[in-house]
């Protein structure tokens, strides 16, 4: 029993140390980059201004900038903000190195840990055909880790044979979200790709959140050299259905340009829903990492605040 506790204990240290690293990473790169003053609101320093008082300065940044920032000690915001994970069996693929949903926790952790820099509460949605579990939004150190360690459960325990229902879990958070918040879903979209009817109850359920002056953004998390590009050796392969177990033996060169055909066609009219209803739809390649969906958040919360 105590072995399994401090494995548990090492996961989640492992999780928040990545997260740190992550955003803080991040960070100093805006720091650096002309950008930088875009950074000052959200990260909580400002240039330092020769004369005042030292006793602010972030040693540790100037260390790794070789610039004086003071730390910013502002109110606590109102925002709230929902991480929304698809935890279905298609995030499992691929099979070897990083996966969708190995990808997805690690992205919401880091977001997690930036909402908590930031003092904004959050709170977490796990779901598949169905919610799984779902927290309330609060801004502590101990709900973070309490966030953190559901997510550890789910990176350990994927699921198999689950569906998808977007859909329906969307209406239940729009039911059950009364305060103006950002509602941020991490899923690969996959079942709306084959299916109108369901694409179409998907953007009835964005409805509902708009409705509520919710605002929303959509990871669209994917392989993209696997699912996008169709990028397979040219050779005969055995392709399974993560979700229904499904097989088909077909050699990808028959079938690409049909593929590529189908999901551009599905994809475009993705985007164009979500620009019709003022989403932010953002492309997330589990081999580009994280700084895309820590940008596309922070750009969001500017809009909010």
């Amino acid at each position: 029993m105590q072995l399994n506790e401090d494995q548990e204990i090492r996961h989640l240290a492992n999780l928040e140390l990545l997260a740190r690293q992550v955003v803080e990473g991040f960070i100093t790169g805006l720091h650096q980059s002309p950008f930088h003053g875009f950074s000052v609101e959200f990260a909580e320093h400002r240039l330092y201004n020769s004369g005042e008082s030292v006793k602010n300065i972030d040693w540790k940044l100037l260390a790794r900038t070789d610039k004086l920032f003071v730390k910013q000690f502002e109110e606590e915001t109102n925002l709230r903000c929902y991480l929304l994970l698809d935890t279905s069996s298609s995030m499992n693929f691929p099979e070897k190195g990083l996966n969708k949903l190995q990808f997805s926790v690690y992205a919401a952790a880091s977001l997690m840990y930036l909402f908590k820099k930031q003092r904004d509460a959050f709170g977490l949605c796990l779901f598949s055909d169905r919610i799984d579990w779902m927290s309330q939004a609060k801004s502590t150190s101990t709900h973070l880790f309490y966030l953190y360690a559901e997510l550890e459960k789910a990176y350990n325990h994927p699921k198999t044979n689950t569906h998808t229902d977007i859909a329906s879990v969307l209406h239940h958070i729009a039911a059950q979200i009364h305060q103006r918040s950002m509602v941020i879903l991490f899923s690969d979209m996959l079942e709306n790709s084959v299916n109108p009817a369901k694409l179409q109850a998907l953007f009835a359920a964005v409805q509902h959140l708009k409705y509520n002056k919710h605002e929303v953004i959509i990871f669209n998390v994917s392989d993209k050299q696997k699912e996008l590009d169709f990028n397979f050796d040219n050779r005969p392969h055995h392709f399974i259905d993560m979700e229904n177990g499904d097989q088909v033996r077909v050699h990808p060169n028959k079938i690409r340009e049909q593929y590529l055909a189908a999901m551009d066609l599905y994809r475009h009219e993705l985007q164009l829903k979500c620009a019709q209803y003022n989403i932010d739809l953002v492309d997330a390649d589990i081999e580009d990492g994280y700084n895309t969906v820590l940008k596309q958040y922070l750009i969001k919360r500017n809009k909010m605040v």
